[in-house]
């Protein structure tokens, strides 16, 4: 009896053990997360629209001046005189520099005494020969050293000209290379002059947009340093050239202001638009996804989302045309694409 007692209690025992386990298992079930078979991925999307689209494109360049010149005498001596400095501001024909002409004046003093010699033996031998005291050669000689002498006299006042150096146009005094007492030979440089009155923003333009800008257009120039200001600007050179990226520099000139001065070397940009006749298809450009040879997107279809190939054509900075792959009014994912793969459930947030 004693044994049947123990051996109830032992069963009765096991059957508590077993309850609880499975009130245990019960809880923990009720507890666990169990994923979705098909889970929905949450997205943004935009239906693919018709609408007209304008294409502006920037291009960056950098003002180069309208002239610049580097000063070289056309004669050599001792500078005497210097009369500019650097950041000045010249005129056209104003002097830069005087150079010591003693010299040659004193040349041209004993030439003009010899053409006086030789003007007076003119007059001799003109009566000489009238009465054949004298061979007509020596008549002839004479007049001859005259011409030759008279000639020598041009060339020295010449070079006396070259000694006074001046601007061949307005501009700044941008570099002074020389001091007054210095001696300089021909073509020693002296000073660099550089008109900004206008200036020439040159920009590379690649071949596909080459053909959008034609000589005399007018076009607007932005630079950083006036934000918010333009300057109206003419292409005056489109290059028959192109270097070995298919660039062709484009040359704009742009009057300098005296209220917003513009320099040299500063950046300028301009932006050229280039519209398309009549309405196209478009998407968001947060919708193409892929490298520009092989450009795609997802289109959202019966609640899934299909990656589909298309072609694209025009771009702006908002949109994309699509030129095939794409139908009007196709719900397409602009947001979420990470998260995606071919066939996956979609939710539109």
């Amino acid at each position: 009896m004693k044994r049947l007692f123990i051996f109830l209690g032992i069963i009765a025992v096991i059957g508590l053990t077993a309850a609880k386990l499975l009130s245990n298992k019960e809880a923990t079930e009720k507890k666990v997360y169990i994923p979705e078979a098909d889970p929905k991925v949450g997205v943004k999307t935009a239906r693919a629209e018709m609408r007209e689209l304008s294409q502006e494109t920037a291009f960056l360049g950098s003002f180069a001046p309208n002239r610049k010149v580097e000063i070289r005498p056309q004669a050599g001596g001792e500078i005497i005189r210097l009369n500019i400095t650097e950041g000045q501001a010249i005129g056209a024909g104003q002097q830069i520099a005087k150079l010591d002409d003693d010299q040659l004046r004193f040349q041209v003093e004993a030439l003009h005494v010899t053409l006086e010699g030789y003007q007076n033996d003119l007059k001799r031998y003109e009566v000489l020969v009238k009465g054949d005291a004298v061979p007509a050669v020596n008549l002839e000689r004479t007049q001859l050293s005259i011409r030759s002498t008279q000639a020598q006299i041009k060339q020295l006042n010449k070079q006396i000209a070259n000694t006074n150096i001046v601007a061949p146009f307005s501009g700044i005094v941008t570099s002074k290379l020389v001091e007054k007492g210095s001696v300089v030979s021909l073509g020693t440089p002296m000073a660099e002059i550089t008109d900004i009155s206008s200036l020439k923003l040159v920009v590379n333009i690649p071949e596909k947009s080459v053909n959008h800008f034609r000589p005399g257009q007018t076009i607007d120039v932005r630079t950083e340093v006036y934000p918010g200001k333009s300057f109206k600007g003419k292409v005056t050179m489109i290059s028959a050239e192109g270097d070995e990226a298919h660039n062709y520099p484009v040359e704009i000139t742009v009057q300098n202001s005296k209220d917003n001065p513009l320099k040299a070397g500063m950046y300028g940009s301009i932006a050229n638009s280039s519209g398309m006749k009549g309405e196209t298809l478009t998407v968001p450009r947060q919708a193409i996804m892929g490298s520009a040879k092989q450009p795609q997107l997802y289109v959202v279809e019966n609640g899934k989302a299909a990656l589909r190939d298309v072609q694209i054509g025009l771009t702006t900075n908002d949109y994309y045309e699509i030129t095939k792959g794409l139908k009007y009014n196709d719900v397409v994912v602009t947001s979420g694409q990470i998260n995606l793969q071919n066939g996956t459930s979609v939710i539109a947030q």
